[in-house]
């Protein structure tokens, strides 16, 4: 584990993501991510915008996608209902010698690194922890930690996007968090020929047939409202596939069977 020493105080840093994902249609969206931590000039500063949509259409998928294009180091926070200022920041724990260790969290971490930070589910975090990086989000760019008792500069490459979800198992922000927190960047379901490559390069062993069947269903579903995403017609295909194997059932069994255990009886009228 890397460490750092800034103010007389030990830090203990996190270690990068690294993984596999490709982003596949919707270029406007990242194009405006980009353009949010693009610097224009030395008196310029990045902006740090929230990407807003429903669950499972992709947020959190384009954000890392997109980070990725800056060759900098990604970070991920998933936010919860539970969060505090210190797991947001610096955390304290115990070594095995009985002494007080400091943990950067990947928020500092990427701070200190100069490298994006994705905020996941930023509206399930409470006003509190929100507060403990209102002066990070603004032309100031640091951090406090009460914890460690030391201030922590952004680095000039340090770059952060937010995501949230549309739905109500969300905190309503503060307007002086929402304030910094621009531009918005929506993203909603994709077209059909988008969820068709991303159902063919996510299950590439899917049979074309399966794949179009799963997106009909699922653009039947968008016009009619409801919130099934690719990240369940993802999983359709995969149980379905699971299915036909253990079982020997038909695949069209197997597919009514996938989507009623996935996503409910309801589902089964856009089959």
């Amino acid at each position: 584990m890397e460490k750092i020493r800034i103010d007389n105080v030990e830090l203990s840093l996190s270690t990068p993501t690294e993984l596999k994902i490709k982003w596949i249609g919707q270029k406007r969206v990242q194009q405006q991510l980009l353009a949010s931590w693009l610097v224009l000039e030395k008196e310029d500063l990045p902006l740090t915008p929230r990407i807003i949509g429903p669950p499972g259409v992709g947020k959190t998928t384009m954000a890392y996608a997109t980070a990725k294009k800056l060759d900098q180091p990604s970070y991920f926070y998933q936010c919860t209902m539970d969060t505090r200022p210190e797991d947001l920041l610096i955390t304290p724990v115990i070594s095995e010698n009985q002494q007080i260790r400091y943990i950067a969290s990947p928020l500092v971490t990427a701070m200190i690194k100069g490298g994006v930070l994705i905020l996941d589910e930023g509206n399930r975090m409470s006003e509190k922890s929100w507060a403990s990086l209102a002066p990070l989000l603004d032309q100031r760019r640091y951090i406090e930690s009460q914890i460690a008792g030391i201030k922590v500069h952004a680095h000039p490459n340090f770059r952060m996007v937010v995501t949230m979800n549309t739905d109500a198992s969300t905190f309503e922000l503060p307007e002086y968090i929402i304030s910094r927190l621009q531009p918005i960047i929506e993203l909603d379901f994709p077209v059909a020929e988008e969820e068709r490559q991303i159902l063919k390069v996510t299950v590439p062993f899917a049979p074309d047939q399966l794949i179009d069947i799963v997106v009909q269903f699922l653009q039947a579903a968008h016009a009619d409202v409801k919130p099934y995403t690719i990240r369940a017609g993802i999983q359709i295909v995969q149980y379905t596939l699971k299915l036909v194997k253990i079982t020997g059932d038909e695949q069209m069994v197997c597919l009514y069977a996938a989507v009623q255990q996935i996503l409910g009886d309801d589902a089964l009228n856009y089959l």
